[in-house]
């Protein structure tokens, strides 16, 4: 087995992309990804930097805060969970001209309540639910009252 392949020196549209990357996923979730790199995914990581990154993320026309609205929506209406949760995670840490905030977030979810159904905006209310608390911003449920999510 050989080692991951990175890049070509000079790649311009990869370290953009890298660039655009981390400004919106942050440096941890970005490093983490790449730490991961093998050879069997490294071409997939470079794909996805110079393409979604560099040449969607990197457009000027709509900029970073309307492509998370976007993205968010778009993960609920493929049923992307884990993706979802990657970019709630970016969206409330991002930086503050991008960033979003719980309402935003909810105004997300209660869309995809119509036009991707009850049962994927009850999911995503769970998964965005767990990770605001998890970042402090609800208070945490006590166990004795915990209960289950809205159907």
């Amino acid at each position: 087995m050989t080692a991951p392949q990175t890049p070509s020196a000079g790649s311009n549209d990869y370290e953009d992309g890298l660039v655009n990357r981390r400004r919106v996923l942050g440096d941890a979730w970005v490093d983490k990804s790449l730490a991961n790199r093998n050879e069997f995914n490294a071409e997939f990581q470079e794909l996805i930097t110079r393409h979604a990154w560099n040449d969607i993320w990197g457009r000027a026309a709509l900029g970073d805060k309307t492509r998370r609205y976007m993205v968010l929506s778009m993960m609920l209406g493929i049923h992307a969970y884990e993706e979802f949760a990657m970019h709630v995670r970016a969206a409330l840490d991002g930086p503050p001209e991008s960033r979003l905030t719980p309402e935003d977030i909810k105004e997300v979810i209660m869309m995809a309540a119509i036009y991707c159904g009850v049962p994927v905006a009850n999911h995503a209310f769970g998964i965005a639910t767990n990770i605001l608390r998890e970042k402090g911003l609800l208070p945490p449920t006590p166990a004795s009252s915990a209960a289950p999510a809205a159907r």
